[in-house]
């Protein structure tokens, strides 16, 4: 069953606050996005494959992977997300770069052209590319664009060694139903469990406003994440947060498009690391 989340306007506002104090916001933009539970309703499917990408994908059992948040695309101008690519090639060995993960705010305002620049720059990068959506995506009621191109917000992507990652649609500062889904799913899930989403679990400082707006959604997600996920990775704030919960470590990441900053992931048979890095 679908439970339906009725949102007041107080909710509404401190939401809008929320976005508005992470990042650079068009306020037309922001009153113009679609809500969440609009974007619930499409299957758990995922439609945007690159040459690279394999069905299903093969990581290993000794990989590497990326993370990338907030690159921001914006008239065609991808800020030099293009010099990856010298990343991942100059990785080999059980340190090989297996995929990249852009955690949200990938574009501006969600435009087509925006987020077919990102569907080019994927397949030039030559791993497999797995998008998260972010609350600039869904600007100006842009959705149906992300539908079309790359398909449902939530979705799940499995390996044939044993990892499994779970993209969760937070655009609104919130989860809904995912959280859900997202039990039943990790009941399945053995082996390395990575989840990413855009908007922030925690904050900096007592100052910051809480990102996520439901602090029930956060003490439930903590909970279902306790010994069944090895890392959780977010962006939105555009700064690079550690905070560690019972041992899973919840990462959010500096934003690519100013500061040119990625989060690299090491997977081992001994367990994960990981380190911020610049280009």
């Amino acid at each position: 069953m679908v439970k339906i989340f009725k949102i007041g306007l107080p909710t509404m506002l401190f939401t809008g606050l929320c976005l508005i104090s992470a990042c650079t916001v068009d306020l037309l933009g922001l009153f113009g996005s679609n809500d969440l539970n609009t974007r619930l309703k499409e299957k758990n499917s995922f439609i945007f494959l690159t040459a690279a990408e394999l069905s299903p994908p093969s990581f290993g059992d000794e990989y590497s992977f990326v993370v990338v948040a907030d690159t921001h695309i914006e008239d065609d101008d991808a800020y030099s997300l293009y010099d990856l690519k010298s990343v991942i090639d100059a990785s080999s060995g059980s340190e090989k770069i297996k995929f990249v993960v852009f955690a949200g705010d990938l574009t501006q305002n969600g435009s087509r052209k925006d987020l077919q620049r990102f569907m080019d720059i994927a397949g030039f990068l030559n791993v497999p590319c797995y998008p998260v959506i972010g609350n600039h995506d869904v600007y100006f009621g842009n959705w149906p664009e992300w539908k079309n191109l790359i398909g449902s917000t939530r979705y799940r992507i499995d390996d044939g060694y044993g990892t499994t990652l779970f993209m969760l649609d937070s655009a609104n500062a919130f989860f809904g139903e995912q959280l859900d889904w997202l039990q039943r799913e990790l009941k399945t899930a053995p082996g390395y469990v990575f989840v990413f989403t855009h908007t922030n679990l925690f904050v900096e400082s007592p100052l910051d406003i809480q990102q996520l707006t439901d602090t029930k959604e956060r003490a439930r997600i903590v909970s279902l994440l306790h010994g069944k996920c090895d890392a959780m990775f977010m962006g939105h704030l555009h700064k690079n947060i550690e905070t560690e919960i019972a041992g899973v470590p919840y990462l959010s990441i500096e934003d690519y498009k100013s500061k040119n900053t990625y989060c690299r992931v090491f997977v081992k048979k001994t367990g994960i690391s990981y380190q911020f890095e610049k280009l």
